[in-house]
């Protein structure tokens, strides 16, 4: 696990796999209607079952690519599989995440939100401001 979620965010940018992964209008006009924390009461109880437990049955499978925020923020932040979680955090598979892991990957998850719709954000002034000149 990282200490500095900074570190992990240099890390997730310089793979080109993960950081292509973005919210599409649907699942970011869903982020926006919902909110962030209805979004994380979502991504608690979908990692719980899906991420959590010691042993998945559909390993590798069980994340969605898409019509979620939290599913694509599972996979740009390397939290889709006990596998991923393995590699990209030190998570070992074959147990149940302690509390604290679980809080962790939820903390890796909200921030990857709150980046990607700032950066959304970011984006969108960019563009108007872009037509104006």
């Amino acid at each position: 696990m990282f200490s500095d979620l900074n570190q992990l965010f240099e890390r997730l940018a310089a793979s080109k796999f993960r950081s292509s992964f973005h919210l599409r209008r649907r699942e970011l006009s869903y982020f926006k209607e919902k909110g962030l924390d209805t979004i994380m009461e979502h991504a608690k109880d979908l990692l719980q079952t899906r991420l959590f437990a010691a042993e998945i049955p559909n390993d590798g499978k069980q994340t969605p690519m898409k019509n979620h925020p939290v599913f694509i923020a599972q996979h740009a932040t390397g939290c889709c599989c006990r596998s991923c979680l393995e590699k990209w955090h030190g998570i070992p598979k074959g147990r149940a995440l302690t509390a604290e892991e679980q809080q962790y990957v939820l903390a890796v998850v909200r921030q990857w939100l709150v980046r990607e719709t700032e950066n959304q954000q970011k984006l969108k002034i960019s563009i108007a401001n872009s037509k104006n000149l």
